[in-house]
């Protein structure tokens, strides 16, 4: 689903001249992309692979361009989006967003969530697989029905995120609809995303929840 390095390796007759520029063109069912590459040497090349709106082989050209002549294409190939634990991981949770029972669902990762070690990985390829879904555009952390909304205590995706220490997340979610209103919601327990990121001494959660214009985390 995209933002991992590709690498081209030439034929010697491709073999890079300075005044040739490479780039790669993903043609798919409904998506095109056009990526720049980054010359390693003298028979190879660099680029990420651009998010993709869905799983699928994709034909990709690898172009060359040099002034005074045409664009040529110097090769083509088939790429496979694929889809992983992290990107199904992130449809259940966006397909989760208001919904208590599968909300509440998650809360056994609490007890049995991945080792600490574990939990930076988890966070980057969730958070990464979150800004490829092509989200609804009524799409919104809280769920789409008003009334939940402006309703008692529940879970949201904000209480997850923190109650785990998925900093990267946590930044998306603030970013899409309801992610500030999220907040100032309590579960069952009386507890905000604000007071359990301070329960639990996830400092740089907190300042990011708490702190006006945070920053993206690295």
């Amino acid at each position: 689903w995209g933002d991992c390095v590709v690498t081209v390796l030439l034929a010697e007759e491709d073999k890079v001249e300075d005044d040739v520029v490479f780039y790669l063109v993903f043609s798919g069912s409904t998506l095109h992309h056009c990526t720049s590459t980054r010359k390693v040497s003298a028979d190879t090349l660099e680029t990420i692979a651009p998010g993709h709106d869905c799983c699928e082989t994709v034909k990709v050209l690898l172009c060359a361009s040099k002034e005074g002549l045409p664009v040529f294409v110097v090769a083509e190939e088939d790429f496979q989006f694929i889809q992983d634990e992290a990107y199904d991981a992130a449809q259940f949770l966006a397909t989760s967003a208001g919904n208590q029972q599968a909300l509440n669902f998650t809360r056994f990762l609490d007890r049995s969530g991945p080792p600490s070690g574990d939990v930076n990985s988890l966070d980057e390829k969730v958070a990464l697989a979150f800004r490829h879904l092509k989200l609804p555009a009524e799409w919104n952390v809280l769920g789409t029905d008003q009334t939940l909304q402006d309703g008692g205590p529940r879970e949201t995706l904000m209480h997850f995120a923190v109650r785990l220490g998925l900093l990267r997340l946590t930044w998306f979610l603030l970013q899409k609809p309801g992610g500030r209103g999220a907040l100032r919601v309590h579960n069952q327990e009386g507890a905000t995303p604000v007071s359990l990121a301070l329960e639990r001494g996830y400092h740089k959660l907190h300042r990011l929840l708490t702190e006006e214009n945070a920053g993206e985390p690295d």
